[in-house]
């Protein structure tokens, strides 16, 4: 369902490592709002719900809610190091249309509600 690049399951893997609360997982979301009507959310969680699903990827625990899921099919998140930083970015198959600071996006069959980025 969800692809992590090698240099983003590194990434994330020090990044829990650096978490004080055991037990942590990626929690990967989408709302609505952005300039494009939907938006990623993407964070530490170690409570879910019985409607959410796990993964193990890359020996990361990755959990998606049900509402989510659709929007993330085939989703693959990337890490880069550059010479003005680090960050992950969002590479969505299902996505027609971001915007340009591709944290929102759009889909052939849902637009969600557009707001400010």
């Amino acid at each position: 369902m969800i692809r992590l690049t090698d240099a983003a399951a590194k990434r994330i893997k020090e990044m829990l490592e650096q978490e004080e609360t055991p037990n942590l997982f990626l929690r990967i979301g989408v709302r609505e709002g952005g300039c494009s009507g939907l938006s990623y959310g993407m964070g530490f969680d170690d409570s879910k719900s019985e409607s959410d699903t796990e993964f193990d990827i890359q020996g990361i625990r990755v959990v998606v809610d049900e509402r989510s899921s659709r929007y993330l099919y085939g989703l693959e998140i990337d890490y880069e190091e550059t010479s003005m930083g680090g960050g992950f970015s969002l590479h969505n198959p299902n996505a027609i249309a971001t915007c340009g600071c591709g944290q929102s996006f759009r889909t052939k069959d849902d637009a969600g509600k557009p707001a400010e980025c």
